[in-house]
Parts: structure tokens; C-alpha cells; sequence
């Protein structure tokens, strides 16, 4: 029975929750929660200050306490919109590595957007139907639209509360001219993906995060609603409720049941977003969901450990979507992609006693093998290099960006060039990896090889593995030569010798 533990370092607030896996299903053990507004700084002079830094870094040593005593087995720390802006986050990461010895994750904002989405699925509270996922941080806002279980678009905004209320808000209460300037830049973000959202027609809107749940609290107080109702804010009542709390002043907003002291600061600016939205979108309103980015990570540290559990169904069908999503994108040869994939898996199972890669490697090199050509796409000229750079930096939903860095390095090597330590590509990975990335990227030359003239003549492959050789024996389709394809093969034996300290020698039967 494992247990992880989640950070979600957020630009308003920092979040740790620690959960249990048993019978398949993560089980809370323990929250925490604080405001240090890490990202107050950055929206103004791109910078983090020296005070929040460490209001936060004290905050985490608290969590770093929490999941001593608890016990965890894994923990992963995530940071969003404040450390994606800020100009010294690296500062940042060192503190808080030398403070607690983890490593600070930064997500982009539509990895965000995925993550909180698979909590809220894997929690099997999201029904079939068209739904819009709302997340209002304090740095940006992702909305997500899903269908299935399935995400069909995710886009990041910046219209986190603590950004716009630095940016626009500078009085209290809140003037006229101040609102109008800040509704003008809200609609003028949102009308950028009116037609994406709106084309979805979506039946559910769900809304995440604190500014979502002290709007929901609010609502529940003036309508005196019962309990099932406490969650609900209808578009009535987010226009009632964003109007009010703009005149009022910041010590009367903290008096209203359901804003704390902190939130009362930035829920002007929170609540404008939400109204614009809802009236933008047409929408009917929104339902406030607990659940979030955190719920997200543990869910997928629960599907990196066991793949048969309900997240882990849903990562697998996000990352496959998304690979193909750039297949096509790139216009990647699909079938021949697909040939390269199946030898690549092939060559994974039969050579394990020698390669001895990690399990997860075989999900790796089956991506780089779908994706070695999106390359192409820019120029054939350094298409490798361009391969490298795309599958770096694209969004490939599922994979964390060492585990994208991964992919591109093994999709990288399939031209002239093989690997050095001290490539760029290669120093860009863990030291533990960089040997296991030169044996993936062996097993992907040669699956390849044995498609390289794209006519799927070799049928079928059998390999024989001795103690000081390899033999890979080709079994040609009916009427078809595989000349092409032995050459190819046979031009990897110096580098399978190099690698693997064994010949390799072909045969066709």
C-alpha cells in the first residue's frame, strides 16, 4: 500500500495532500494549506521577492515534516503560472531543493490544465456529457473542455486573481475606471477562445480551485440554499455577487461567510473572471468541485505505479491521443510509424536480458518511435536536431518534461551521429538516464532499419540471443526482398558492439 504526497506550489497559496493506494483507490491521510502569494512579485516586475520566497520555502519545510511523519513513498512538487513567469525561479528551485531535498517541477499551463482534469475523472464524478473544467489561480485561469473522460481542448489564460489585482486594482474599494480597464482585458483573453469553447457546447461547467469555492460559499449564504445546493452558483448569482463585492472595501469583504482574510484581498479580481466567462461562454453557471491540481498528481502517481487503475486507463488513452495528435499535426507517416513502433516494441520484449532497460522504457521508445520524424515538418535539413526540439517543448499530454526530454534524446539519434555524454541532448537528462537512453536509441535504429524502405517487407523478425552474439533473422513477406533492410541492419553492428559488447550478425529465413 504505497503513499504520495502532492505539492501544488501555486502563485496565491501552496497545497500538500497525502493519499493512500489501496484496493486500487487513493485514500486522503492528510492536507495542508497556506497563502504566501509567491507570485505577488513576479506579475509586477517579473521577479519572486526575497519575502515570499521565504514565506513559501517555510511553508514547504512544513510539508517536508508532514511527509516524514506520514511516511510517504513518493513525493512530487509541482509549481505553476508564478514560477513559468518568474525571472530567478532557478534561485527558487535551489532553495527549495537545499531546504527539503526535492526537485520543484514546472508545469506548463496546459499540463496543469490536464492534470487537474484527470482529478477530476479519476474521481468518476464527471459524467459523459460535453464539460467545461474552470481552474481560477491566483497567476492564470485553464479552462478544459471534456467529453467522455476524454479532453477535447485545454487552453491557458493569464487571468490568475493575484496578477490582475496587481496589474489593475490599486484602490479600495475598487474604482469605476480600474473595473472597466480590468473587464476589458478579461473579455479581450477570453474572446481569443470564445469559438473553441463555445463550438463544444458544453452541458456542465465544474470550477476548481479557492476563488471557485469561496464564490460557492457566498452564493450558499445569500440564498440560504440547501446543502446540495452549496456547491451551485448560477449566472444570476455570480453577476449579483461580482457587483457586490467591487463596492465593497476590503475589511467589509472579509466579514462575508466564505471569504478569508487573504481571499478577500484578490476575490474582486476573481470574481470578474468568473463573471465574464459565464457571460461570455453562456453559461448557465458552475458547480464547485474540491477536488484539483493535487488530486491530479496523485492520481498519476497512482498510474505510474499501477496502470490497471482507473487514472492510469486514462493516461494511457491521453498520451496515445496525443501522440497522434502530432502525428497528424506533423504529417508523420503514419503507417510506416506505426511498422518502426511495432519493431521497436518487438526488439524491447526479445532483447530484455541484455538491454535490461526499466519497464517504462518500452512506453518511451514506442513515443519516439511514433514521433522521430515530426522533424520534417520544419526542414529536412537538421530534421533531427528539429525532431529533438519539438518533441522537447510540444505539449504531449501525459509525460512529465524529463520524460518528454527522454523521447526526444531517443528519437534524436537516427541519422549520421550517435550519442556523446556531453551532447546537448544528453546533459539535458538525469545521469542515471543517459546510459539507458543509448540502448533505447540502439533499439530504435535498428526498428528502423528493418522498415527502411517503407514497404513492410520484412514480415516478420526472429531474434536468437547467445552469450557473445545476436542474431536477428529476417522472414520476408511472400515475393518481396529485404536487401535494403539487412544493409541497414548490418550498418549497426560496430554500435550494438559498442553498446552491448556483442556481435550482431543477420540471416534471412
Amino acid at each position: 500500500m504505497p503513499t504520495f504526497a502532492a505539492v501544488d506550489i501555486g502563485s496565491n497559496s501552496v497545497r500538500l495532500k497525502i493519499a493512500r493506494l489501496q484496493a486500487g483507490r487513493l485514500r486522503p491521510l492528510h492536507e495542508d494549506r497556506e497563502v504566501t502569494r509567491l507570485g505577488e512579485g513576479v506579475f509586477g516586475s517579473g521577479f519572486l521577492t526575497p519575502d515570499s520566497i521565504a514565506e513559501t520555502v517555510k511553508v514547504l519545510r512544513r510539508f517536508h515534516r508532514a511527509t516524514q511523519q506520514i511516511v510517504t513513498d513518493n513525493v512530487r512538487v509541482v509549481a505553476t503560472s508564478a514560477l513559468r513567469d518568474a525571472r530567478n525561479s532557478q534561485a527558487f528551485l535551489e532553495w527549495v531543493r537545499s531546504a527539503t531535498g526535492w526537485r520543484v517541477e514546472i508545469i506548463s499551463g496546459v499540463e496543469e490544465a490536464r492534470l487537474i482534469h484527470l482529478g477530476l475523472v479519476s474521481s468518476g464524478r464527471v459524467d459523459r456529457s460535453p464539460t467545461l473544467m474552470m481552474d481560477l489561480g491566483g497567476g492564470s485561469c485553464e479552462l478544459t473542455v471534456t467529453q467522455g473522460g476524454h479532453i477535447r481542448d485545454a487552453v491557458s489564460l493569464p487571468l490568475g486573481a493575484v496578477r490582475l489585482t496587481n496589474e489593475f486594482l490599486r484602490h479600495d474599494p475598487t474604482r469605476k475606471g480600474e473595473l472597466k480597464r480590468l473587464r476589458g482585458f478579461i473579455a479581450r483573453e477570453v474572446n481569443r477562445i470564445i469559438d473553441r469553447i463555445t463550438s463544444a457546447k458544453v452541458k456542465n461547467v465544474i470550477a476548481t480551485s479557492g476563488t471557485a469555492a469561496a464564490l460557492a460559499a457566498v452564493a450558499s449564504h445569500l440564498r440560504r440554499g440547501t446543502r446540495s445546493q452549496r456547491l451551485m452558483v448560477s449566472s444570476a448569482e455570480m453577476t449579483r455577487i461580482a457587483k457586490r463585492l467591487a463596492r465593497l472595501p476590503v475589511t467589509e469583504r472579509r466579514k462575508i461567510e466564505g471569504i478569508g482574510p487573504r481571499r478577500a484581498e484578490i476575490v474582486v479580481a476573481g470574481a470578474t473572471v468568473y463573471q465574464e466567462l459565464i457571460d461570455r461562454l453562456r453559461l448557465k453557471g458552475f458547480r464547485y468541485s474540491p477536488l484539483g491540481l493535487r488530486d491530479g498528481i496523485l492520481a498519476q502517481m497512482a498510474a505510474d505505479y499501477d496502470r490497471s487503475t482507473r487514472s492510469g486507463r486514462q493516461i494511457e488513452f491521453e498520451r496515445w491521443e496525443s501522440i497522434m495528435t502530432a502525428v497528424d499535426h506533423y504529417r508523420v507517416d503514419r503507417k510506416h510509424a506505426l511498422d518502426v513502433r511495432d519493431h521497436a516494441t518487438l526488439l524491447f520484449s526479445a532483447l530484455r536480458s541484455l538491454h535490461r532497460l526499466p519497464p517504462e522504457y518500452r512506453e518511451w521508445l514506442s513515443a519516439a518511435a511514433m514521433l522521430y520524424e515530426v522533424g520534417d515538418y520544419v526542414n529536412r535539413n537538421g530534421r533531427h536536431r528539429h525532431t529533438h526540439y519539438i518533441i522537447s517543448n510540444s505539449e504531449i499530454l501525459g509525460y512529465t518534461p524529463q520524460q518528454r526530454r527522454i523521447i526526444a534524446a531517443v528519437a534524436r539519434y537516427l541519422g549520421k551521429s550517435r550519442p556523446a555524454l556531453e551532447d546537448g541532448p544528453m546533459k539535458l537528462l538525469d545521469p542515471g538516464d543517459r546510459a539507458n537512453v543509448q540502448k533505447a536509441i540502439l533499439l530504435l535504429r535498428l526498428a528502423r532499419a528493418l522498415n527502411l524502405g517503407r514497404s513492410r517487407a520484412v514480415e516478420k523478425v526472429r531474434v536468437g540471443v547467445r552469450s557473445a552474439e545476436v542474431k536477428l533473422s529476417l522472414v520476408p513477406r511472400r515475393r518481396m526482398g529485404v536487401d535494403l533492410e539487412l544493409w541497414a541492419v548490418e550498418k549497426e553492428r560496430d554500435y550494438f558492439r559498442e553498446v552491448f559488447g556483442r556481435e550482431l550478425s543477420t540471416a534471412v529465413s
